[in-house]
């Protein structure tokens, strides 16, 4: 697999984030060398939670509100459906989504948090997968969904659960690694 020296990844997320959707996807970034931020609507700490369960505090690195699109070359959301409810309504949140997909820069996103790329308005015409359900807001959305462990469609990469996070996390470094170019920071 190819490094992902100097790569600037964004991870987007907020109190109640699934624990193993950011923590996974991060450690496999930082293990490729990739430089990752936690970028919330708030300062502080967010909240993770394993299913229903409240778990571990991940300290968030920037607010949105501070972050620059164009200076990550890449986008991670993790899924857990507190979360993608309540980040999906954030402008900041959705404009930063637009402007990394009209970049082409690459996004890996996972269970429920393709409800964020449908409050972009960044799903119509593409082939994506999700946590069940929520498949029928993408096809709502005018998404094409399908049911399997990952997808790829051009810079999007996506999973439906969990149980997908070995194919997700192999799939967003290879396309992460394909795709990013790593601008000048």
């Amino acid at each position: 697999m190819k490094e992902l020296n100097n790569l600037r990844v964004a991870v987007i997320a907020t109190d109640g984030f699934e624990e193993s959707e950011l923590t996974e996807p991060v450690r496999a970034l930082r293990e490729a060398h990739a430089e990752v931020e936690i970028l919330s609507p708030k300062a502080g700490s967010i909240q993770a939670f394993r299913h229903f369960d409240k778990t571990i505090t991940v300290p968030v690195d920037r607010a949105i509100s501070d972050a620059n699109a164009s200076s990550y070359d890449a986008l991670v959301l993790p899924g857990g459906a507190l979360n993608a409810d309540q980040i999906r309504v954030v402008p900041g949140v959705r404009a930063f989504i637009r402007s990394m997909n009209e970049a082409g820069k690459p996004m890996a996103v996972i269970c429920h948090a393709p409800w964020e790329l449908i409050s972009a308005d960044v799903v119509r015409g593409r082939t994506l997968t999700s946590y069940h359900t929520i498949e029928d807001d993408v096809r709502n959305a005018g998404g094409h969904w399908v049911d399997r462990e990952v997808v790829i469609d051009e810079n999007l990469v996506t999973s439906r659960q969990p149980s997908d996070l070995p194919a997700f996390n192999r799939e967003m470094l290879r396309v992460f690694a394909a795709l990013a170019q790593p601008a000048a920071h």
